[in-house]
């Protein structure tokens, strides 16, 4: 029989989050249970929260960068003991047999990734209940082992942060010998900058911002450009080998084409909800192109987390307790956050 928990949700778009009471499953043989130490808020959880995909069911409890210590395994669970560290990211379950599961690209399942929240439930029907709770209980196949040497509410948000950003500069051979622009300093782009940086890769900062410059050599980077500046950014023209776009606002992407090499790619990883126009010539010349991706396969995960373990990499955190969630969501949308917001959550009482 599913047991009862308390969580931080929302009921509608409109009215803030409060205290929620929710199922989790009874343990299964092959599952891992952990109470929640700290859960990271991502832009993606005020998106949902707010239904600005469209696509919301409530109740909703959000979070997917959830991090605890393991309190019960099943019985056919190998990796974990009671009292080790765990985490859960995005993915918490995939069908495991279709072309993309086979590659350990659960993030693309042709038959439907669960996620840690707001997707439909196998177990207990519904849609999935996310980190902002007291416990959490995953297929051991999907949890993730999180090294004991890094800081655990600063690791959190790798859950999703890093693994979004580690993802593509592995996909597209970051390394020595390539000139990176991480775009945009915020969840992303900060621990893009230190990611990319332990790959070997030349790090160049691409920000609207003037207090971000000097924030960017902090972080690791080798140089920062301030892109309303067009001498700054013409001095970069066509020698990036790749720019990682981690902007989800509008923007002329046009303008970060241009930065590229011959053969570079500009890679979204933000998520603009208006459409992004491309310019022909912009991609022609150059053979440039223009890719996305989104987030990384289980695996994926747990190897950015033991590269992040090998180079001390976390993110730059503010804690806030579980009462302050409202605060922190409405700050996240004025920009005021350096860089991620994570939640207490054995504050939740």
């Amino acid at each position: 029989m599913p047991f009862e928990i308390k969580a931080i949700g929302a009921v509608n778009s409109a009215e803030p989050m409060h205290l929620l009471n929710i199922p989790r499953r009874d343990l299964q043989s092959d599952d891992v249970q952990f109470d929640i130490l700290y859960c990271g808020i991502c832009h993606s959880d005020l998106h949902q929260v707010k239904n600005d995909f469209g696509f919301s069911n409530y109740p909703m409890v959000p979070g997917h960068e959830i991090v605890g210590r393991v309190t019960a395994v099943g019985e056919d669970v190998t990796r974990f003991n009671v009292g080790d560290l765990a985490g859960v990211g995005c993915i918490v379950d995939s069908c495991g047999g279709c072309p993309a599961c086979q590659r350990d690209l659960q993030q693309f399942c042709e038959n439907g990734t669960t996620l840690s929240f707001n997707t439909p439930d196998k177990h207990l029907g519904g849609m999935t209940f996310g980190g902002f709770s007291q416990t959490y209980v995953c297929k051991e196949s999907y949890t993730l082992q999180m090294p004991e040497s890094l800081d655990l509410a600063a690791a959190a948000p790798l859950l999703c942060a890093g693994i979004t950003v580690y993802s593509p500069l592995k996909h597209w051979h970051v390394g020595p010998g390539k000139k990176v622009g991480i775009l945009g300093i915020g969840g992303l782009g900060h621990v893009a900058i230190r990611i990319a940086k332990a790959m070997g890769a030349e790090v160049v900062v691409l920000t609207s911002s003037d207090t971000k410059v000097e924030d960017a050599k902090r972080l690791g980077a080798d140089a920062a450009v301030l892109t309303k500046d067009p001498e700054q950014m013409a001095a970069y023209a066509g020698k990036l080998d790749l720019v990682l776009d981690t902007v989800s606002a509008q923007h002329d992407i046009n303008t970060y084409l241009n930065l590229l090499a011959i053969d570079g790619s500009v890679v979204l990883v933000g998520l603009p909800a208006e459409p992004l126009e491309v310019g022909a010539f912009n991609v022609v010349h150059g053979r440039r192109s223009f890719s996305g991706s989104n987030i990384g396969g289980i695996a994926e995960t747990q190897e950015m987390l033991d590269f992040c373990a090998e180079h001390g990499i976390t993110a730059d955190i503010e804690m806030v307790n579980a009462n302050e969630v409202n605060e922190a969501f409405e700050r996240l949308e004025k920009g005021d956050v350096k860089y991620r917001f994570v939640v207490d959550m054995t504050t939740l009482k």
